[in-house]
């Protein structure tokens, strides 16, 4: 099966941009997560940690 899905990419034109295109994408995506993880508030995580811990109900 996976030779028929080969041999039908292989005649796609400039389907060799496609698993580049991909890792690009899953490389920014990861690099700007963390970026934005490690650029958050310590207070605010500090807060979100408690939220668990509370006693009131909303």
């Amino acid at each position: 099966m996976f030779e028929q899905i080969k041999h039908n990419m292989e005649t796609i034109a400039g389907v060799a941009i496609y698993p580049v295109l991909s890792l690009l994408i899953f490389f920014i995506f990861f690099v700007c997560l963390g970026f934005w993880v490690f650029s958050y508030k310590k207070e605010k995580i500090e807060e979100m940690s408690q939220i668990p811990l509370n006693d009131s109900v909303v």
